[in-house]
């Protein structure tokens, strides 16, 4: 009766459980929370990220298509640009400029697989730097759950000892244990459950991304096999 009296709707609260947890479980509660922290800075940051690349490779992409020489797009993307597209028709341009007034078909083959070559090692470079930080996403959505469900199977281990110790069954007795190992369970799903979600979403978004400088990249190969032909007829 007395610990049912000492009970209160405040005993529960996410502090109090916290406080009252077997040292074992705060550490897992701690580690659960640090790993979605982790997580959610990495969310942040690929939305800020993908946001913004997105928005320069539209407008980017707007400039090329607007008609304009593609000399003067290129070099008002400046000598180091930060973005993949702009340093893709740079490198074309610049591998062009040096084969200008070479002639012949084994010139002209090599030229188009200098080209691929450099544009194809952009895109393997920009890939692997907009996938930079998936695999901690990955890492927090698989093993939250997990080390939450270690953090349960301990308060139930904890629950049963309080039994044993107090040689008494009454709710009073094991409902702050099972609280404790229930709460381990619900950290651990509350961090694993945005991470898994941002994954995937990121994942696709990577792919998308990459598919992208793919296909600028034929587009860029098209335009030089343009030029060249054009050379070769006059």
């Amino acid at each position: 009766m007395d610990a049912q009296s000492a009970l209160t709707p405040e005993s529960f609260s996410i502090l109090a459980t916290f406080l009252r947890a077997d040292w074992i479980v705060k550490l897992v509660l701690v580690g659960l929370l640090l790993a979605s922290l982790w997580s959610w800075t990495v969310i942040i940051d690929k939305l800020v990220r993908f946001t913004a690349l997105n928005r320069e490779a539209d407008a980017f992409e707007r400039e090329v298509a607007s008609g304009r020489p593609l000399e003067d797009v290129a070099a008002e993307a400046g000598t180091d640009p930060r973005h993949a597209l702009p340093r893709m028709l740079q490198a074309a341009l610049r591998d062009w400029r040096e084969d200008k007034g070479k002639g012949g078909d084994t010139a002209t083959a090599l030229l188009l697989q200098r080209i691929d070559r450099a544009l194809d090692s952009i895109i393997a470079r920009e890939s692997a730097r907009v996938e930079d930080g998936l695999g901690s996403l990955a890492i927090v959505a698989t093993s939250s759950p997990f080390i939450g469900l270690f953090g349960t199977v301990w308060g139930i281990m904890h629950a049963f000892q309080a039994i044993a110790v107090e040689k008494n069954t009454n709710l009073a007795v094991v409902a702050p244990s099972i609280a404790e190992a229930l709460f381990a369970t619900a950290v651990g799903l509350a961090a694993a459950i945005p991470a898994y979600i941002a994954y995937n979403k990121f994942s696709t978004d990577a792919g998308k991304f990459t598919s992208r400088l793919e296909g600028f990249a034929d587009e860029l190969s098209a335009a030089v096999s343009r030029r060249l032909a054009e050379r070769i007829k006059g």
